[in-house]
């Protein structure tokens, strides 16, 4: 048995297919067979399936049945072997990448798909110019195979592209299996919140009630999905605000502010999640948004349409498993200050993380005195960079107890700051520094020596800082990186949970299926007489990718883990 074959798809609905040697190359002739799902049905010998997209091909399989176990995505891979390279951003298909191979003119990636509400058949269609012959598509493979082995940890890469491409595989089959959604839940929501809807698809009754009371309260009419014209309105009140945001909103003195808080509350879930979106996103009692793993530059995911990973609470109650069916909900506690112990192999911080009761609590007593809520402030403010004022404070009282925990972050600001590259725990990599050349990269740990080691991300989720953009504060790229090196290290340990507790339901024989997961927390859809063996299989999961990770430390990584009916009942 030969453990990898690569497969390409034919224009026909067939397939090219071949096995693979150590090298990545071919060990036999390639073949083609008509039909791609019984080509890959025909060989449940192979362990890991090669192939340029996985959006491209395993819908596809999954349609006709026939999941795979393991796959290498190649495009996956490029995007993250460029990162590490120093050189994120560049065209990531594999065309792309054998163009660099053979010193060929380099294609673009094609424009992002839109995603089709309701629908998986544009998951089936081609990308126009990443199309690609199979022996080129080998050779770039036998290349990055090369290429993982030039990395400064090959063994922590090849871990990383792993971890990515089965990412790929759960995200596909969860598109397939879908979040349960009752509709009619949904409907009734919205009813209670706004109110009847009026012909013509205007505003609904409840807002255009707290418009009229906004309008009231300054005396002239005013509209509050306008942010410039509310700011107008309070500065002819006699009161200067910079933005609408609710935070600056809450501390002004006037009768606008109640309403005109409740109406972009309201107004957001009319427009993200209200009849319309119901109509394009829900079909057959699920929801199917398009998951994107590594969405952002710190592996964190996105989706491709429908807001799947902000589901506003109230609609959370649309989300209700099956009849005889459970949602096993399960949120990490505190992962990231778990991740930097041990990334950082503070000794002391590893201990107060090898307990699965609150992390905050065993970390006032101490270095806090008991006060839980400055501990808190002061492990966030090390990872989020917030170290001025009270925050400087708590922080040198942190520093003094968890010497390595804190350095770890400084030494990721400070490499930021000079415009280096750091990188996560298993190899993802920072964007470069705007207008940088090859900038270096922050020292990689050796085994005992455990220094820098980052990641970084391009969503203001992400730390607020956007690559390629030219800021003339390296202070920016400081707090970014500070936050990378943690938070891109959360998300290593993330996929290697999901392709961990995929395995264990598969190989368990159980009926349930991952639905949801979203940066700390899954969502598994089960029979009522799996959840606790689900529930077990998730506490597995996360202490198995911990010492995957990160290899044998102490620190654990526990779970508040529900068995609920509905998805609202779980917080």
């Amino acid at each position: 048995m030969t453990e990898r074959w690569a497969l390409a798809a034919t224009e026909s609905g067939g397939a090219h297919l071949v096995p693979l040697d150590g090298a990545g190359l071919p060990a036999a002739p390639a073949v083609t067979e008509p039909d791609l799902a019984e080509a890959v049905r025909g060989r449940p010998g192979v362990t890991r399936w090669v192939w340029r997209s996985t959006a491209e091909i395993y819908p596809r399989l999954l349609a006709a049945g026939v999941p795979v176990a393991r796959c290498y995505d190649v495009e996956a891979a490029e995007s993250l072997l460029l990162g590490h390279e120093g050189r994120l951003g560049e065209p990531r298909s594999a065309a792309a990448a054998h163009a660099r191979l053979t010193r060929a003119p380099v294609p673009p990636d094609p424009a992002p798909r839109q995603a089709v509400p309701g629908s998986q058949s544009s998951l089936f269609e081609p990308r126009s110019g990443t199309e690609l012959p199979f022996d080129a598509l080998l050779q770039v493979y036998a290349d990055q195979l090369a290429r993982h082995d030039a990395t400064a940890r090959p063994d922590r890469m090849r871990l990383l592209t792993a971890s990515e491409s089965a990412g790929m595989l759960v995200a596909a089959e969860m598109n397939r299996s879908g979040l349960p959604w009752r509709a009619d839940v949904h409907r009734d929501v919205l009813q209670d919140l706004l109110g009847e809807r009026y012909a013509g698809g205007g505003e609904p009754r409840r807002l255009a009630e707290l418009a009229d009371e906004v309008s009231a309260a300054f005396g002239h009419r005013v509209r509050p999905d306008l942010p410039a014209e509310v700011v107008r309105a309070f500065g002819r009140a006699g009161i200067k605000v910079k933005s609408t945001r609710r935070w600056e909103l809450e501390e002004l003195d006037h009768p606008a502010v109640r309403p005109l808080i409740q109406y972009k509350k309201l107004y957001r879930i009319w427009t993200a999640h209200g009849w319309s979106w119901l109509q394009d996103w829900v079909r057959d009692g699920r929801f199917r948004p398009e998951y994107q793993p590594g969405g952002t530059v710190s592996g964190r995911w996105t989706t491709n349409g429908g807001g799947a990973l902000q589901i506003p609470k109230v609609i959370r109650r649309a989300v209700v498993a099956d009849e005889g069916w459970r949602l096993v909900v399960a949120d990490a506690d505190q992962m990231e200050p778990r991740v930097l112990a041990a990334i950082s192999r503070d000794r002391g911080l590893m201990e107060v993380a090898g307990h699965d009761g609150d992390l905050y609590t065993a970390l006032s007593d101490r270095a806090f005195h008991g006060d839980r809520d400055h501990a808190k402030i002061a492990l966030l403010g090390a990872v989020y960079g917030q170290t001025s004022g009270d925050g400087l404070k708590n922080l040198a009282a942190l520093r003094r107890r968890f010497p390595l925990a804190v350095a770890y972050v400084d030494d990721a600001a400070k490499a930021g700051e000079e415009g280096r590259l750091v990188r996560t725990w298993l190899g993802r990599t920072s964007p470069p520094a705007a207008g940088s050349g090859d900038d270096g990269e922050a020292g990689i740990p050796q085994e005992g020596d455990d220094g820098l080691t980052g990641d970084g991300s391009g969503s203001s989720a992400d730390g607020g800082f956007t690559p390629g953009y030219a800021s003339s504060d390296a202070r920016a790229r400081g707090r970014f990186t500070r936050n990378f090196v943690v938070q891109g290290s959360a998300a290593d340990w993330a996929l290697l949970l999901l392709a961990a507790l995929r395995h264990s339901l598969t190989a368990a024989g159980l009926r349930a299926e991952l639905v949801f997961f979203q940066h700390d927390e899954v969502i598994v859809h089960c029979p009522l007489e799996e959840a606790e063996t689900v529930v077990e299989a998730i506490r597995a999961a996360g202490e198995l990718a911990g010492r995957t990770a990160f290899g044998e430390t102490p620190v654990r990584f526990p779970f508040t883990t529900a068995v609920v009916q509905r998805y609202s009942d779980a917080k």
